[in-house]
C-alpha cells in the first residue's frame, strides 16, 4: 500500500504546527486591514507548512536511510542504490578507498548520504 501513512501524518503535523500561528495571524491582519502585512504572514506559512515535506524530500525519507544504513559495508550495493542529481550514474569504484572518501567528504556530502 502505496498512500499517506504515519510519516507522512507526522510531516504534516510538523508543518501545521509552524504554519497554524502565522495563518491565524495573517487572517487576523486581513480582517483589520492591515491587508500588506497579512498577505506577508500567509506566504509565510505556506512556506512553513511545506518546509518539512522540502526537507524529507532533500535527504530522503525512512526507506532510503534504512537502505543507506544497510549498504554502506557492500561496496556493490552503493553503485546503484543513491540517486544522483545528474542524471547518469556514477561509475562504480572497485577500490577499497571508501573510508578515505568519508573522512574527506564534506559536511554537506555527508549529510546528503
Amino acid at each position: 500500500m502505496k498512500g499517506p501513512g504515519i510519516f507522512w501524518m507526522l510531516q504534516t503535523a510538523a508543518g501545521l504546527s509552524m504554519a497554524g500561528p502565522m495563518f491565524v495571524v495573517g487572517f487576523e491582519f486581513v480582517r483589520s486591514g492591515r491587508t500588506a502585512s497579512g498577505i506577508g504572514f500567509f506566504a509565510l506559512g505556506a512556506v512553513a507548512l511545506y518546509f518539512p515535506t522540502y526537507l524529507i524530500n532533500r535527504i530522503g525519507g525512512p526507506r532510503t536511510w534504512i537502505r543507506r544504513r544497510f549498504s554502506r559495508g557492500d561496496s556493490s550495493a552503493d553503485s546503484g542504490t543513491d540517486r544522483s542529481e545528474g542524471g547518469s550514474d556514477p561509475a562504480p569504484d572497485t577500490s577499497d578507498g571508501s573510508d578515505e572518501a568519508d573522512r574527506n567528504a564534506t559536511l554537506r556530502d555527508r549529510f546528503r548520504r
